[in-house]
């Protein structure tokens, strides 16, 4: 390939937020581009323009990436400036202040976006009491309080090379890599200070619904499901896949093709460091809420008492590891999958380890599985023009 993607990897986020300073990981993943001591925002944002290279960062409950993806030539280029933004970002007064009104035009935005706004809620019910149950973007007030001091006290808690991961994908020597990072990043200090340890999630069933004058009701189905690398991740893949991750799968096909109840509608699994959420999603007419809860469940009960077929086995066994085969032809995928596996798992899983464990997978680990999720009691969630949800609460 001729191109490089690398990422800087660090395992904090909203998880590892209180009440007060919810929102500070993401707050300060903004402020890594407005300015170093050697560069102004503008000069950082040429810098990768100018070799027609990319630069992004993102944020997750547990984890915050800086990534960059350039033409092979440009890789100095681009480690040298993701390590200037994370060394020698001063953080100024002015440049903070003017990023909360960035970051509260991100929070409106969210809020005028009611298909991701119901995942936000969902969270909230499912862990509430829990740092889990935290949105990214933090409250408004939590924003407007935020000073340099803060920043730098938050990241001399986490941002420390114990909990930092550097992910390199590309047309690069791992000799010439490891020389880079060791020049650039070698004489990186400090040690994470985590007092007291994470807190033991708990998953909770509730049914809220949140009023929003929106054309569609937007729903999401949760119940408890598996954390990282539990024994039943590839049992779940699977069953995801056919239940409701493509478009030939059940939920879609019923809902969508069959009935035209729904133009999105999907199912996915979130899997932190000690619980897991399995979850489905559908937006549709108010009107027709009540039903495709009823037929949603009635899908999932189904799948619960009777598994999946041969073939649906087969086909997701297939697709997925034909998704993986594909993804890992792009070098941010790449990137992305060894950075994630060494920082969360801290270990690496190679690709014929993975096929290996899809195809070892049985139909009756997927009805185990099935069985274990759809039994329990299910959360309910619900952004839309609704005053009450007297049938989703039946």
């Amino acid at each position: 390939m001729r191109s490089v993607s690398l990422g800087v990897w660090v395992g904090t986020g909203s998880r590892f937020e209180n009440e007060k300073n919810n929102g500070i990981s993401h707050f300060i993943e903004h402020m890594f581009f407005k300015g170093t001591k050697n560069k102004t925002a503008r000069q950082l944002a040429e810098v990768f323009d100018s070799i027609g290279g990319q630069v992004n960062a993102m944020t997750s409950k547990e984890y915050t990436c800086y990534y960059a993806r350039v033409l092979d030539e440009h890789f100095e280029v681009a480690l040298s400036t993701l390590a200037d933004m994370f060394f020698q970002s001063i953080f100024a007064a002015e440049e903070v202040e003017k990023e909360k009104k960035v970051v509260i035009e991100e929070i409106n935005m969210y809020e005028d976006t009611p298909d991701e706004l119901v995942h936000d809620l969902l969270s909230s019910v499912v862990f509430q009491g829990h740092s889990l149950g935290y949105t990214i973007l933090g409250p408004e007030e939590n924003l407007k309080s935020f000073t340099r001091n803060d920043i730098l006290e938050y990241m001399s808690n986490h941002y420390t090379p114990d909990n930092t991961v550097i992910a390199i994908a590309g047309n690069v020597s791992s000799k010439d890599a490891i020389a880079q990072v060791l020049k650039l990043f070698g004489h990186f200090s400090g040690k994470r200070m985590i007092k007291g340890g994470l807190a033991q999630p708990v998953f909770h069933v509730d049914r809220v619904l949140r009023q929003k004058d929106t054309e569609q009701a937007h729903i999401c189905l949760a119940t408890k499901g598996y954390p990282l690398d539990d024994k039943h991740a590839y049992p779940l893949i699977l069953l995801n896949n056919a239940l409701g991750s493509s478009s030939s799968s059940r939920l879609f096909q019923e809902i969508r093709e069959e009935r035209g109840m729904a133009y999105s509608v999907y199912s996915y699994h979130s899997s932190y460091q000690d619980i897991g959420m399995f979850g489905v999603y559908v937006g549709t007419n108010p009107e027709q809420m009540d039903e495709v809860v009823a037929l949603t469940t009635s899908i999932l009960h189904d799948v619960q008492t009777n598994g999946i077929f041969d073939e649906e086995l087969k086909k997701a066994k297939d697709q997925v590891k034909g998704s993986l085969m594909l993804s890992l032809e792009s070098t941010s995928s790449r990137m992305s999958r060894i950075g994630k596996n060494e920082l969360l798992l801290q270990r690496q899983i190679s690709l014929d380890e993975t096929v290996e464990q899809i195809n070892a997978v049985t139909p009756e680990q997927i009805q185990q599985v099935a069985h274990e999720l759809f039994s329990q009691p299910i959360a309910i969630t619900a952004v839309g023009p609704l005053q009450q949800l007297p049938g989703v609460k039946k």
